[in-house]
């Protein structure tokens, strides 16, 4: 190769060198003033986020103040970025307003200085452009010594959380009402309790945190911890869901060993077949905050849930007897038809937005309960003022009874005896009658709230009383707890006018009823459905124990006793030709007197009676809002503030 090419090769290397070598140097200064410029844009962004959290976190507001944006500045001037008014490089643009998802299902700030649901917060910066940039923007046509930085963000506090609880407004347990719950509970799980009245007050009085629980129950069911929307939905058996509580007791020590003993004994007879789901009794919103959870429930009346929501779940009737001596015996049977939701947890702004199509709510419902009640009471036959009615027959005015009946008036009267075989008259009162209560569920939901501070929020009820339907007479048991056929209430013989044949012996055992008639009896009535509005001003926070209302007007018990007072007599006639119908009218007001007096002992001697043990009944199972107490939970802002944009 001759020197001259090997010169010219050089030359055009060292150029080529030249070349790489500027390029190299204008890609360095392009990397570093890049670098530079992302590095501000990274502190600005910080800025941005950080004002936007502080100013949610405080409340600031846009209108009528304007703390939003001194709540930002001030937290930029601590992150030293300070916004003066002689420095036009610095800028903090801050306003209020709303979120909204759009149909894209991507949120969106709309800005409304009314509402501080969110707060934007935009920083700008001005700096200077740098050589490589310079030089790029040279080249592209335009040319500034200066480049402005913007990062904006968006912050708002977790949404409001609200929770409903309802339980029994059970308070204190004496020894008759521990044996009503040992046969309730134990009969509807199909097995016995022998719990004592300090035993059932234990369970009254022992909270159980829900968040503990639900944890301890995903490892028991073998669920994703924090998994709770599945764990909700999984199934699980009563004996799971009571082993559950026990596990979170333990954990408290021996402070509630009693307790504990007391839970084990339920536990040992519930069913350990998988039917049964908790969120039946638990409703959480999708993406209520974990924090929402981390709140207490009654243990009696998570057992008294975890017990109605099995026996909702099989063919089980509560079944049992209760004595009173000397004065009545109770057949009580009792079938859990809907099971209760004995607590939700959600937002209340979604809740009252769904009113119209019941989507997102927060509703809570006791459980749908039937119970008959069969009652016999000899006492009926033996109370002096029954005889002293029945003695009315003696009056002379009553003799039509003689003519009515062909029958002998010295029997009728009791003054003679037969000398030959004769007919006495022989009258029987019935002394058993059945009484049946039935009972929808009632529930509350949110209908409306107020977020103003924590000490002014407000939460607003609907509570909707249990429709009832109460009857007295005959009922046919196997009719009473069918989901397909309608109750069957009979009236009740009363007084069955009969006779016995007597001689100088005595009388024979063999009776012939319904020879003179009688008299029915039957009762029959509806506790119409009740709406009121409850309104929690205070309310108390999430996490906090609930302020709980009830609504005193709606009382099964009253109902019952108008119903008792309200009793139907009707008049039988005897087979017809026995007599003519002016002779059953002279005979049936003659013995309206009796019947006068037995509706008044029925009344007198049954009331006392059922009053308490249809009221523990009813509050034990909790089937209307009469017997049960709504309690509320608000919280406006739970935990700090997020990032939404």
């Amino acid at each position: 190769m001759s020197p001259r090419l090997r010169s010219g090769q050089r030359g055009a290397i060292g150029l080529v060198f030249a070349s790489t070598l500027a390029l190299a140097l204008v890609f360095l200064l392009l990397v570093v003033d890049s670098g530079r410029l992302y590095l501000e844009k990274r502190k600005l962004q910080a800025i941005a986020d950080t004002a936007a959290l502080e100013a949610a976190n405080r409340g600031g507001q846009c209108s009528g103040s304007t703390t939003a944006v001194d709540y930002a500045k001030q937290n930029a001037t601590r992150n030293g970025f300070t916004v003066v008014a002689s420095d036009s490089s610095r800028a903090l643009a801050v306003t209020c307003g709303t979120l909204l998802t759009n149909a894209l299902n991507i949120r969106v700030f709309t800005v409304d200085a009314t509402k501080n649901e969110a707060i934007r917060v935009v920083a700008t910066h001005t700096i200077t452009t740098g050589i490589a940039n310079g030089v790029w923007r040279l080249f592209s046509g335009t040319y500034n010594a200066n480049t402005t930085l913007s990062a904006t963000a968006v912050a708002a506090l977790a949404p409001p959380v609200a929770q409903l609880t309802i339980r029994s407004s059970l308070a204190s347990i004496n020894t008759a009402q521990s044996v009503i719950l040992n046969k309730l509970i134990g009969g509807l799980l199909g097995g016995s309790l022998s719990l004592t009245a300090a035993g059932w007050e234990g369970l009254i009085n022992t909270d159980v945190n829900l968040l503990s629980y639900l944890d301890q129950l995903a490892i028991q069911a073998n669920v994703a911890a924090g998994d709770y929307t599945t764990l909700l939905n999984t199934a699980v058996s009563a004996t799971q869901l009571i082993d559950a509580a026990v596990k979170v007791l333990q954990a408290n020590g021996s402070a509630v060993a009693a307790t504990i003993t007391n839970v084990l004994a339920i536990e040992a007879i519930a069913p350990n077949t998988k039917v049964l789901k908790l969120g039946d009794l638990l409703d959480v919103a999708t993406g209520t905050p974990t924090t929402a959870l981390n709140t207490n429930v009654q243990l009696f009346q998570l057992l008294q849930g975890v017990v109605q929501l099995s026996n909702g779940s099989s063919l089980v009737k509560a079944d049992f007897q209760l004595s009173v001596p000397l004065i009545a015996n109770f057949t009580i049977k009792s079938k859990v038809m809907e099971p209760p939701q004995l607590s939700a947890i959600g937002n209340p702004a979604l809740a009252k937005a769904g009113l119209a199509t019941g989507t997102d709510q927060i509703l809570v419902r006791t459980a749908q309960v039937r119970t008959l009640i069969s009652v016999d009471a000899p006492i009926l036959k033996t109370v002096s003022s029954v005889l002293s009615g029945l003695s009315l027959l003696t009056d002379p005015a009553t003799k039509v009874v003689k003519g009515v009946l062909n029958l002998d008036l010295g029997a009728i009267i009791g003054g003679l005896l037969c000398l030959v075989s004769c007919d006495r008259t022989d009258i029987d009162i019935a002394s058993a009658l059945d009484i049946y209560v039935e009972a929808a569920s009632g529930e509350g939901h949110v209908t409306d709230f107020t977020c103003a501070t924590p000490a002014t929020n407000t939460l607003t009820v609907q509570a909707t009383s249990s429709l009832a339907k109460l009857a007295v007479g005959s009922i046919d048991p196997a009719k009473a707890f069918s989901s397909s056929t309608p109750v069957d209430v009979q009236p009740l013989r009363l007084i069955d006018i009969g006779t016995r044949n007597c001689s100088l012996l005595g009388c024979g055992s063999t009776r012939k009823a319904n020879v003179g008639g009688g008299f029915t009896l039957k009762a029959q009535t509806t506790v119409a459905q009740r709406t009121a509005s409850l309104f929690y001003s205070p309310v108390a926070q999430m996490n906090a124990l609930p302020t709980y209302k009830s609504i005193s007007s709606i009382d099964i018990i009253n109902s019952l006793g108008t119903t008792l007072s309200g009793l139907q007599v009707a008049y039988v006639p005897p087979p017809t030709g026995s007599a003519s119908s002016s002779e059953l009218a002279a005979v049936a007001d003659s013995l309206s007197t009796i019947t006068t007096t037995l509706i008044a002992l029925i009344q007198n001697v049954l009331s006392p009676l059922l009053d308490p043990i249809v009221n523990t009944l009813l509050s034990a199972l909790g089937i209307s809002l009469g017997n049960a107490e709504v309690g509320a939970n608000l919280t406006c802002h739970l935990g700090h503030a997020y990032l939404v944009i």
